[in-house]
């Protein structure tokens, strides 16, 4: 092979970042190199990165192969050991020209392989610039990175370190750049983004920087957020739900579980009647407006009635969109030392609560048959609604945004024609 290739793993943001250090990698003159962006999660995410290492191995005997993200981060020591790995990168030193000049040679220590510095040491999120986002019709922009928190179960912080913000005017000076480049949609994207600017002078709010950008930055025409804590919501973000057409109908919130006592376990800030308050008056101020959650099923001390509460919450909430995690113990969180279930138990609830996220979903698309919607079509033949329904989009162009009829749909995605009164 030549040049650089980039593997990634886990979240937007590490999506996001994966172009920084394909840039940053490409101006240092790294040349014949797989870099691995890695995933703490779970640890099913952790062995899917070992795995996806020997593969790239195999497949690239004398490239340089660099680890870094998250589970680099937190699990150093496991990649360093690897016989494929030749150079660890901690998630600060993955961002910078300078940690890809200053490798080390080939065939070096496990110890002499490792650059990853104290996570919790770094206290500012350096705005990075990005012209593109490789095999994406929308923009993510970083805002924020880490947190603050320390959720029961979470090894995240240990990856990313204290909540940070990126300043409003780089903020905006990357979404300058990036409609300017052609893309139509940007996602506001970070570890806990709803803590956006609280170390930042006059602590602006995310909803005030997304208000911001849209009224600085004319051209986008559609804005996107890619997770939030609904406890965190602000009266800015209230207003751009209730008046914002360009402010997308789709809220991705950490939700976590439905049962009070594993929300209080988790230690978690809100409860399952916040959750429901967040969500009915989301609905009021915007009815079309569609909501995904992440939920973990199995977590330590879990009955099968709070497991039963976690499911009923997906229901009364009406989400369209349910992420379910298997709980998996990170070493080093309290969660790992709480009474754990058995793996088969939390795999079965699991499967059931998707299953109840499926029903949920296909409940959605029925919803939506009939409808005149506004998509942006993807690369690959696809496309997104507004609130982030997936359409079968055959023939149109990437990047195109039309609107559409929506005729049907398989319970996966919806189908579609445009009538030539509609198209854009």
């Amino acid at each position: 092979m030549s040049g650089v290739e980039v593997i990634t793993f886990g979240c937007r943001l590490n999506t996001y970042e994966s172009e920084v250090m394909r840039a940053e990698a490409e101006k240092a003159g790294l040349n014949n190199a797989v870099l691995v962006n890695t995933c703490a999660v779970t640890g099913e995410a952790v062995r899917q990165a070992r795995q996806a290492i020997r593969r790239a191995r195999r497949e690239n005997p004398h490239a340089r192969i660099i680890v870094t993200g998250c589970a680099a981060q937190t699990e150093k020591q496991v990649f360093a050991e690897m016989a494929e790995v030749d150079a660890v990168l901690g998630n600060e030193e993955k961002l910078t020209a300078s940690s890809y000049r200053a490798l080390p040679d080939f065939g070096v220590s496990a110890e002499e392989k490792l650059r990853v510095n104290d996570i919790m040491s770094v206290k500012a999120t350096a705005p990075q610039m990005v012209k593109h986002i490789d095999g994406h019709v929308r923009a993510f922009i970083q805002v924020q990175n880490g947190c603050d928190h320390r959720c029961t179960f979470c090894i995240i912080p240990y990856g990313r370190g204290n909540s940070r913000s990126v300043p409003m005017g780089a903020v905006v000076d990357q979404a300058r750049k990036l409609v300017q480049g052609g893309y139509r949609e940007i996602v506001l994207t970070g570890v806990d983004a709803t803590s956006y600017g609280a170390d930042l002078p006059g602590q602006p709010s995310l909803g005030y920087l997304a208000k911001t950008l849209l009224r600085q930055v004319p051209e986008i025409l559609r804005l996107r957020l890619s997770s939030i804590d609904s406890i965190e919501a602000d009266r800015h973000l209230w207003d751009l739900i209730a008046d914002e057409p360009r402010f997308m109908p789709h809220l991705h919130l950490s939700l976590q579980h439905g049962d009070d006592m594993i929300l209080k376990r988790m230690k978690r800030r809100h409860s399952r009647a916040d959750a429901l308050s967040f969500v009915e008056q989301a609905r009021r101020l915007r009815p079309d407006i569609a909501f995904g959650a992440d939920m973990i099923a199995g977590f330590p001390t879990e009955t099968a009635e709070m497991a039963e509460n976690a499911a009923t919450l997906a229901e009364e909430a009406g989400l369209a969109f349910l992420h379910v995690f298997p709980y998996s113990p990170r070493p080093g969180t309290p969660a790992a030392r709480m009474p754990q279930l058995d793996r088969p138990l939390v795999k079965e609830r699991a499967a059931r609560l998707r299953g109840r996220g499926d029903a949920l979903h296909r409940a959605h698309l029925d919803r939506m048959v009939g409808s005149v919607q506004t998509i942006i079509v993807e690369m690959n033949g696809m496309a997104h609604t507004e609130n982030f329904s997936l359409v079968a989009a055959p023939g149109l162009v990437p990047r195109e945004i039309r609107r559409v009829i929506i005729t049907g749909h398989n319970g996966k995605h919806l189908d579609m024609e445009v009538a030539p009164a509609l198209a854009a």
